[in-house]
């Protein structure tokens, strides 16, 4: 997998009962959880060229934009399979619309693309080697619930001077304004 944060660590969970070899490529992967799934970690070539199945489930930033690019999915094996189901920019589509053309990768899943809605007449749209579903699966009560409790939560957490959960721009949290705010949540409504 590329990325195993929540989504990622959570396809790792329920793909348990398969009883695979997990890899995945993280720079921010948290070492434990890692070790509690059974994970390798690798670096990012070594995990396009040892993949079978290779699921992005990183979040799109300018580091991960395009990080499927046409020189990674030439180190997949011609008999391994791409899924996105994270953002479509961190997949170069016009670089793996090629690869699958040419048959050097076996095919994709994908639930989002580089440009949605995509164009009628987008090549990948005419693949037989691609599964195309929309970016529903967490249109759900559940899902509505979950993340209407995560939010309170990191308003809370904002609150009372803790740094939030799922932070995706970490950057920020060492920035001195950041700080500054933080602290002063807390102390005006207490820890």
């Amino acid at each position: 997998s590329l990325g195993i944060g929540n989504i990622g660590a959570e396809l790792y969970r329920l793909a348990m009962p398969f009883d695979m070899k997990y890899i995945a490529h993280d720079p921010y992967a948290d070492k434990a959880v890692a070790a509690e799934l059974g994970i390798e970690l690798v670096g990012l070539e070594e995990l396009f060229r040892r993949a079978d199945v290779l699921s992005v489930s990183c979040p799109l930033s300018e580091a991960t934009r395009h990080i499927v690019n046409a020189k990674h999915l030439a180190l997949m094996k011609p008999t391994a399979y791409l899924i996105n189901t994270a953002r479509g920019p961190i997949v170069d589509q016009k670089a793996l619309t090629r690869v699958l053309q040419e048959g050097r990768i076996a095919g994709a899943g994908l639930d989002v693309l580089e440009t949605e809605p995509p164009d009628a007449d987008d090549p990948i749209l005419k693949l037989d080697n691609v599964l195309l579903a929309p970016h529903a699966l967490c249109w759900t009560d559940q899902c509505f619930a979950g993340n209407g409790a995560a939010d309170v939560r990191a308003v809370l957490d904002v609150m009372h001077g803790r740094e939030p959960r799922g932070v995706v721009n970490r950057d920020i949290l060492a920035t001195e304004g950041w700080k500054r705010r933080l602290a002063d949540y807390g102390s005006r409504f207490g820890s």
